[in-house]
């Protein structure tokens, strides 16, 4: 049985993992988009498949399972069926209708980047073919969504003999989940563990990650395998101060950028806490994102599937997160409208890291405002605006404007959806050191990654790889 890692590999974006039995049957883990890919940075590997997003043949590929459905997960699925795949994807029933809604959103900004390109004359202003590749329109994505299967966390599916899967609550999002794999061929059993993204404890909304088996094999990731969140942070308690702050006491304007699918939900619900317990100020909270709403549509649907404090919120104050001065925005003219509004106020939009969406417009207009706040409330990688921002960076260029920035920039872990290094270390130790019989590292940026190692070799861990990208172990 082999393991290869195409993907996510000493970076944390594009989630794909390449699993080969022994008969052969080969199984995708993940199908994520390359953000790095995207801006510019080329792959060290030789193309194998000339003119293809992968490095392998799409049309030998069995099966594909899914953890969640960010992008950086799911985003290369279309391209997959359109070089030749014809299996299922399977996952949980949350995870597709989210995927839906984010591939949709993808194919539209890839529809839009295509209609652009061919108004381009300089080869200069042409980006890498690969990315160009990667690029699929809303039909690729509806046809892709036909073979999505949903599977039922915590149950043993057999997907042929001797090969199973169980879906593991991992929390971070709604539907993501830890995938086992069990493998029995020639009278010998394996066990493969995927982490996916491993979310939080005590997070807004979503249950704890649940406990996961003793097993042969652990992909896990590494995002925050470096750094900690801030002890004892209560999540109402920083947003309200944050409120209080930029709102009232300047008072100015309040700007959150949010990841439309999860951290949106997660911020709402918490302004909506706020709201009942009279701790929030009679201002304007704008949520400025189409594709946040049809995922706040999505919660609500599967609101049975979140934690307990929610599933009791709703019961008593029948919704989760609509309140008194909330304004959702759906138009990209009112969008526009919220620069003129004069009074303090709140808005939230997408892209978290800043790299598209209508978040732009709001930093492009607020970014040189001394009474504007902008408060990042989760990951941006490595080369992204966001990062750029948090890491202080004097002025900011947003398409072919070059900004100073004079509004504060703050940043808080309340919101991260992702569990930190202590998080790690305690889904790691579920396993006994001395019955695991290798540990990968994947998805996070090389430093985060050796700092975890480090971590984990004091615990008893001696068996650990920082895979490469297109490295191949053997998994005897």
């Amino acid at each position: 049985m082999k393991l290869t890692f195409w993907g996510a590999a000493r970076q944390v974006t594009g989630s794909m993992y390449l699993l080969e039995l022994e008969d052969d049957y080969r199984i995708l883990i993940d199908c994520g988009f390359d953000m790095d890919r995207e801006r510019g940075k080329e792959d060290d590997l030789p193309q194998a498949f000339p003119g293809s997003v992968f490095p392998f043949d799409a049309s030998t590929i069995n099966l594909v399972l899914l953890t969640h459905a960010h992008i950086d997960h799911s985003g290369n699925i279309p391209n997959l069926y359109r070089e030749g795949y014809e299996g299922q994807v399977l996952c949980t029933s949350p995870t597709i209708d989210l995927t839906h809604l984010l591939l949709t959103d993808s194919a539209m900004l890839h529809r839009r980047k295509l209609h652009n390109l061919a108004k381009k004359k300089k080869k200069s202003q042409m980006p890498p073919p690969n990315v160009v590749n990667e690029w699929y329109i809303e039909k690729q994505v509806d046809a892709a969504m036909d073979n999505f299967v949903g599977i039922a966390f915590q149950q043993r599916f057999q997907i042929k003999k001797g090969l199973y899967v169980t879906f593991i609550p991992a929390g971070h999002l709604l539907g993501a989940a830890n995938i086992l794999i069990e493998v029995v061929q020639n009278g010998k059993y394996r066990s493969i563990l995927f982490s996916g993204d491993i979310g939080r404890y005590n997070y807004p909304l979503l249950p704890d990650p649940a406990n996961v088996p003793q097993v042969d094999y652990l992909i896990c990731e590494s995002t925050y395998g470096g750094r900690y969140h801030t002890p004892n942070l209560e999540v109402e308690a920083e947003l309200e101060k944050a409120i209080i702050e930029t709102c009232i006491e300047k008072p100015g304007r309040l700007i959150i950028p949010s990841f439309s699918v999860g951290r949106t939900q997660s911020l709402l619900y918490t302004f909506n806490k706020l709201a009942i317990q009279q701790r929030l100020p009679p201002i304007k909270v704008f949520s400025d994102s189409p594709m946040a709403l049809q995922s706040t549509k999505i919660y609500s649907r599967y609101s049975k599937m979140l934690n307990e404090d929610a599933r009791q919120f709703i019961e008593t104050h029948d919704t989760l997160f609509d309140f008194d001065n909330l304004v959702i925005v759906e138009d990209l003219k009112n969008s526009k409208a919220i620069s003129n509004y004069r009074e303090p106020c709140i808005i939230i939009s997408s892209s978290g890291m800043l790299e598209g969406g209508r978040i732009q417009h709001h930093i492009r207009h607020n970014l040189s405002n001394p009474y504007c706040t902008i408060l990042m409330i989760g990951y941006s990688a490595e080369n992204t605006l966001g990062r750029q921002l948090l890491d202080g960076i004097s002025s900011l260029r947003i398409g072919d404007q070059q900004i100073p920035v004079l509004a504060k920039v703050k940043y808080t872990d309340a919101f991260s959806g992702h569990g930190d290094q202590n998080d790690l270390i305690n889904f790691v130790k579920q396993q006994a050191p001395e019955r695991l019989k290798q540990l990968f590292l994947v998805h996070g940026e090389l430093e985060s990654m050796e700092a975890f190692h480090a971590i984990l070799k004091a615990e008893g861990y001696l068996n650990v790889a920082m895979p490469e990208k297109g490295q191949t172990f053997v998994l005897d």
